[in-house]
């Protein structure tokens, strides 16, 4: 028979909070950052602006691309494809994530797992083109900052659910204490 599991809660758990903090950010990035690209998909001719994101952020996306992101102002086909799987792949998994998370639900181990794999993954074939590529940024420090957290951070939590094994928000119980032996008597 199988030691029972005590779930343990969600601010009892600081790497778990940590997650969650940065599945909600990923999560309005992609949204802000992921919609622009789609709307205007050349911004160095004339566009009109989307209704979303709002003109701010727009204009803010762009100097971004000019100043030091060229992969993401030049945003060639393979660039635009990471981009829908952040909109159709890493937008709804941040959004079944982040509940699942925060309530401890041990099914979102693997689909984390593999989020990590692809995660990883493209952040590193981005941060190859800002550093080796054509469209190589011209302050790698920066972009090594504003990417590297993207990078770091499915290692991390790929680590979490694995060496959480198979029951990542819970503990063995605390056994119970055995009844107190009887004297022998002579």
């Amino acid at each position: 028979m199988g030691a029972s599991r005590g779930a343990v809660p969600f601010l009892k758990r600081p790497a778990d909070v940590a997650i969650v903090v940065f599945f909600v950010i990923a999560f309005f990035i992609v949204f802000l950052l992921d919609l622009e690209q789609v709307a205007i998909s050349d911004p160095s001719i004339p566009f009109d602006y989307p209704l979303m994101p709002p003109k701010f952020f727009v204009d803010l996306i762009h100097w971004w691309g000019r100043t030091y992101d060229h992969v993401l102002w030049v945003r060639e086909t393979w660039f635009k494809a990471t981009i829908y799987i952040d909109l159709f792949y890493f937008a709804p998994f941040y959004l079944v994530a982040i509940p699942a998370f925060i309530l401890g639900k041990d099914w979102i181990r693997m689909p984390t797992m593999f989020w990590s794999g692809v995660m990883f993954t493209i952040v590193t074939c981005i941060l190859a083109e800002e550093v080796w590529g054509a469209h190589a940024s011209p302050d790698i420090a920066v972009i090594l900052a504003a990417y590297g957290p993207y990078w770091l951070a499915p290692l991390l939590i790929a680590l979490r659910m694995f060496v959480g094994g198979s029951h990542p928000f819970s503990r063995k119980a605390a056994a119970a204490p055995a009844a107190a032996a009887k004297p022998k008597k002579h």
